[in-house]
């Protein structure tokens, strides 16, 4: 697949809840999302793209305003696009059934692989979730184990944020 050769734009958001955060879209939507702290894996995305890419904070204040309210309670349900282009399709397949999972719920693995015709594949799915390029708009974190346990998360805190969010979100 041939990606357009459109920009990238960076722009960041700091001093949330979960600490500072620098976000990545296209004119197509978002791309990325990642901790500050994380920010090789932001640099690695970006340099696998091969895309032009300008700082630009007016670009991304729209994605970084619905990102604040929705860490601070006030917003249930993100209204910007998303540039799903980068993924690959079973990815792609895995992290659109994971942003369907309602604000407040959780789904297993097991129940995103049925979803999205592969039921023999729930550790694929934990794999495209792992390597989720967007994470609190593609609610990776209501995203849990067979056995009602939360396993894995690679944004911030790991398991502690992944808790958090979903305590925040009124699911656990």
């Amino acid at each position: 697949m041939t990606l357009p050769t459109q920009k990238i734009y960076l722009g960041e958001l700091n001093d949330t809840p979960l600490g500072d955060l620098r976000l990545a879209a296209s004119d197509l939507g978002l791309l990325a999302i990642e901790w500050a702290d994380s920010q090789p894996e932001l640099d690695a995305l970006l340099h696998k793209l091969k895309r032009p890419v300008e700082l630009n904070r007016t670009r991304i204040q729209p994605y970084a305003q619905q990102v604040r309210k929705y860490l601070q309670g006030r917003l249930r349900e993100f209204t910007f696009p998303i540039d799903w282009a980068s993924l690959q399709p079973f990815q792609r397949n895995a992290l659109q059934a994971v942003y369907k999972i309602p604000y407040g719920e959780t789904r297993t693995y097991l129940e995103i692989a049925i979803e999205i015709g592969h039921p023999h594949a729930p550790r694929a799915v934990g794999q495209a979730n792992a390597a989720n390029p967007m994470p609190l708009v593609v609610p990776c974190h209501r995203v849990i184990g067979s056995d009602g346990k939360l396993h894995g998360y690679g944004g911030g805190e790991g398991l502690k944020t992944k808790e958090w969010l979903l305590k925040m979100e009124g699911a656990l």
